[in-house]
């Protein structure tokens, strides 16, 4: 039993309510100090080079009044001009502007470093701490909205990086000193130019507020669209065989018309933008070249042409700031909402442990069991009790308990109901049932996938959450009846279940579990590359090399959870004796769907909706004629198993 997918990517219809970001300036702090946290350094010298860039390409506007009234202005009419001090002033003028392109080159190359270096650092970080996330995190997440993350919402974080705050900070220092100079310049004019610049801040709150709203839900639909593609890909062969292409086309085209309608919005106002405020910008060199030319020709407060030059360029200078801050607003709503979801999966709890008994090798010395630092092939609880100070070493034999034992996937519905039962050291254990009836749910509570809300489940008298649970894990060898393979050879797949094994011991598990002989016959053999999941290999053939991966961790409890299911009577036969072999004396779990193949088991746990409700042998549970009785006999219809 899986638990229930019970959250669906967060996402909005083209009429619904628009999404929010909670606490942007908070948002904005947390990311800012994620960044100075390794490169408080770079962003030091990129703040330095805007601010060199800026004041240089000011100064270099303000001598253009130097520049036309004391050099070029008397030079006119003269019969014997001399260009040598207007050169020099050019060369200064060009000096200016030099440093400032020069300061801006090197922030933008530091910003760079600075930019690749904190999206590397972000899914390091995503990625290691995503490991560490409970199972119940992706049974409850679209796998595709998460990749989401790792792509587009990182992606949005690099625009707003690289181009978006050094932007910002170099459009409020350049508003700044641009501010101080026009007033230095010309106190009307300066007037007329902020009336223009309000009219202009309005315009861009109006557009820039119904963007950003659509921005942020573009992202989410972004994410949705990606789950859906990734689902679609995985269920392919579902799809084909009961022939729902049109149905997935047409979820497909809902939730892609939900993107187009929130990136349309989004674009269409944030596009309008720019073109308002260039205009507007326009209008406001235009009236002030007008009353500046009447200022000027007339002389009023000593105003001159050089004085209105310069004027001039610093309106054209300090509209394009404005103009370029509205720009970037939306670049900066679409990466906080981009951080929303980093940061959101960096805060989710990771899978707690409060474990501290170990799993060490172990031998025997006088009768008693002490550490050993290599492999021996028994192994021991290694248990410090920290009252006295003392350590106990209690042999791993595989003695499962489960007292009492209530389950549910979320707390208002309960799963498992007072479950008792036990599996002596060495037993072969077998859990059968009709579908949902929790077998699966059993075997993912002894390896602590989920923690149960009552009752005790104890691992050779050891209560498991004492066990940490990687050490837990490592004690379970587990096959699955979903197999997944990685994008490597066939013989790294198999090494995935022990990563110092030999090539010897793989193969040797590989010949314990019936694969070696298909294996021989691909391409490369056991150097044959897999990719998309094994998708070359028959379901059958991934499932034995699933079991040669369990069979070369040799571990001293093994878990099949349908493990032979996709493989044929006869291929399970011997993959079954091998199994015995490698398991003898050692505690084993199976859930089949064929009955016959538990028919062997010392005990077999029948489960009914959440209950144990027969336990016994196969001959014992047959002269019942309970369920297991109905089950093995398919007397009883509908129940998904039947005897083989």
């Amino acid at each position: 039993m899986a638990a229930e997918k019970t959250k669906q990517p967060m996402g909005r219809g083209p009429r619904g309510p628009k999404p929010k970001i909670k606490n942007p300036g908070k948002l904005f702090a947390r990311l800012m100090q994620y960044i100075l946290a390794k490169y408080k350094f770079h962003i030091l010298v990129v703040v330095i080079g805007i601010f060199v860039g800026v004041l240089a390409n000011v100064q270099g506007t303000l001598f253009m009044q130097t520049l036309i009234d004391v050099y070029i202005l008397p030079m006119i009419g003269a019969e014997n001009p001399d260009f040598a001090p207007l050169a020099a002033a050019i060369f200064r003028v060009a000096a200016f502007y030099g440093v400032g392109a020069l300061s801006t080159f090197i922030y933008n190359r530091v910003m760079v470093r600075v930019t690749q270096g904190t999206l590397r650092d972000l899914r390091d970080d995503m990625f290691t701490h995503m490991e560490g996330l409970p199972i119940k995190y992706f049974d409850t997440h679209s796998h595709g909205d998460i990749m989401s993350i790792y792509t587009n919402d990182i992606d949005t974080l690099r625009q707003m990086i690289s181009q978006s705050m050094p932007q910002l900070l170099s459009s409020v220092i350049t508003v700044v000193s641009i501010l101080i100079s026009m007033l230095a310049l010309n106190v009307p004019l300066t007037a007329v130019t902020l009336l223009m610049v309000g009219i202009m801040m309005f315009a861009t709150k109006t557009f820039a507020g119904r963007s950003g709203k659509y921005f942020i839900a573009q992202q989410r639909d972004i994410g949705k669209v990606n789950g859906y593609i990734e689902e679609m890909m995985e269920g392919q062969k579902v799809v084909k065989v009961f022939c729902h292409e049109e149905e997935s086309r047409r979820r497909f085209r809902e939730l892609n018309e939900e993107l187009f309608v929130s990136a349309n919005n989004a674009n269409k106002f944030a596009n309008m933008l720019g073109p308002v405020n260039a205009q507007l910008g326009n209008v406001s060199y235009v009236v002030c070249a007008i009353v500046g030319g009447v200022l000027a020709m007339n002389k009023v407060g000593g105003f001159t042409l050089g004085g209105l030059a310069s004027f001039l360029t610093f309106n054209r200078s300090f509209n394009m700031p404005i103009n370029q801050v509205s720009q970037q607003l939306n670049s900066v709503v679409m990466a906080l909402a981009g951080a929303e979801r980093v940061f959101a999966l960096l805060d989710e709890q990771p899978e707690a442990d409060k474990g501290y008994v170990t799993l060490v090798n172990a031998k025997r010395e006088h009768g008693k069991l002490v550490e050993s630092e290599k492999r021996t092939g028994l192994w021991a609880w290694k248990h410090f009790h920290q009252a006295d100070g003392t350590t106990d070493y209690i042999e791993l034999t595989g003695d499962v308990v489960f007292d009492g034992v209530d389950f549910g996937y979320s707390p208002e519905k309960i799963v498992l109901h007072d479950v008792k039962m036990y599996a002596n050291a060495g037993q072969k254990i077998a859990f059968v049932g009709s579908t949902g009836a929790g077998k699966t749910t059993i075997t993912n509570l002894i390896n602590r996938f989920y923690d149960i809300q009552d009752g005790k489940i104890r691992y050779d008298g050891i209560n498991v959450n004492k066990i940490k649970k990687a050490d837990l894990r490592r004690s379970l060898g587990i096959v699955l009846q979903d197999t997944h393979l990685f994008t490597n050879t066939v013989m790294e797949n198999i090494r995935y279940g022990k990563l110092d094994a030999t090539d010897e011991e793989v193969i040797a598990a590989a010949k314990l579990a019936n694969a070696d002989q298909f294996i021989r016959r691909l391409p490369e053999g056991y150097q044959t590359m897999l990719t998309g999941d094994g998708a070359n290999l028959s379901q059958g053939q991934r499932q034995l090399l699933a079991i040669a991966r369990a069979a070369v961790a040799d571990p001293p409890v093994l878990i099949l959870d349908e493990a032979t299911s996709s493989i044929d009577t006869r291929t399970e036969r011997l993959v079954q004796d091998g199994m015995d072999k490698l398991m003898q004396g050692r505690t084993t779990f199976v859930i089949a769907h064929r009955l016959s193949t538990v028919k062997n088991s010392d005990c077999i746990m029948v489960l009914e909706k959440g209950r144990v409700i027969e336990r016994g042998t196969h001959e014992e549970l047959i002269g019942q004629r309970g369920r297991y009785y109905q089950l093995y006999t398919g007397k009883t219809p509908g129940l998904g198993v039947a005897a083989e």
